[in-house]
């Protein structure tokens, strides 16, 4: 246990909060990432990249295993509106579905006849559509995949794939190194971290009825080390996971506060019957705690636009 560090940067960010602790959950692992709850189950997946596996905790018994051994290096994950696994496999360069009898789907692996770079976060609309960050970390050495030239030619998209038809299109191509992902609680708007500009930044852009984007401001920089994974209450302020803990940002793109962690953090995602359940990808571990605030529920949709 360690305890809980809130940095209160804006009056905006007094009543956020919760338990006293950090609980962690589970450690010894190389590279944590992509943390994923399933309510039907009560379990988190996360992945242990370098280690090419995916870790399981229950939340029932509180007991880890390994949930899947090969896991294509297996970076960040989603659960879809079926409640099934979303899995970006940056070892196979691609992004697979997991089915509720086991069974492993691939849903895109290639554009254009080009093999992709390594998928590396993903996200689910309420329509369904699956949106995921395509930069070339999986394949820049052998660590956490296998080193390879890129078929794009060193480009790193941002995708929009529909699961039902198998299209794929690009929806941004000016980033150097996308990575994680959100959407605000009403899906009208996307924001994404560019990881290797400098400073790193989040980029925010508007989701159009044709599920294209548009604009692209920068929303937020980051002050300590790189952004990686993202994530939004249901009060429309974004997580963010950066290298001193997990920064808070308001919806006008105000740094109003941190939780500061024992190491760095590369993701993040909400869980609990309550979706107050805060858990936390970092370094070689994984840790949980409690909050007085609600993350967005991605298995339920404002709306089915935009398909």
């Amino acid at each position: 246990m360690t305890a809980t560090a809130f940095t209160m940067l804006d009056e905006r960010f007094r009543y956020v909060d919760g338990d006293f602790v950090l609980e962690r959950l589970h450690t010894g692992c190389r590279k944590t990432e992509g943390p994923a709850y399933f309510p039907a189950g009560r379990y988190l997946i996360w992945s242990d990249i370098p280690n090419d596996r995916l870790m399981r905790w229950d939340e029932t018994s509180g007991t880890v295993g390994v949930f899947r051994q090969n896991s294509g290096y297996a970076n960040g994950n989603t659960v879809d509106r079926q409640g099934r696994l979303i899995t970006c496999e940056q070892g196979n360069r691609r992004v697979t579905r997991t089915e509720h009898d086991g069974r492993v789907t691939v849903l895109a692996d290639t554009y254009r006849g080009h093999r992709l770079n390594s998928p590396n976060d993903v996200v689910v609309r309420g329509d369904g559509t699956i949106w995921f960050t395509d930069p070339v970390y999986g394949i820049s050495s052998d660590y956490e995949g296998h080193r390879a030239e890129s078929e794009f030619g060193g480009a790193c998209y941002v995708f929009r794939l529909d699961p039902d038809t198998g299209d794929l299109r690009v929806v941004a191509d000016d980033f150097s190194r996308p990575n994680g992902l959100a959407f605000s609680p009403d899906e009208r708007l996307l924001y994404i971290a560019d990881t290797r500009q400098e400073p790193s930044h989040i980029r925010v852009f508007e989701v159009t009825g044709y599920g294209a984007l548009q604009g692209g401001d920068i929303f937020a920089t980051c002050d300590f080390g790189r952004f990686d994974g993202l994530r939004a209450d249901t009060d429309g302020r974004i997580w963010a996971a950066a290298w001193d803990g997990v920064h808070c940002f308001a919806p006008d793109g105000t740094l109003i506060g941190k939780l500061l962690t024992p190491e760095p953090v590369a993701n993040l995602t909400f869980g609990g019957a309550q979706l107050n359940h805060l858990f936390i990808t970092a370094g070689t571990s994984v840790y949980a705690l409690r909050v007085t605030f609600n993350g967005v529920n991605l298995l339920t949709s404002p709306s089915r636009a935009g398909r």
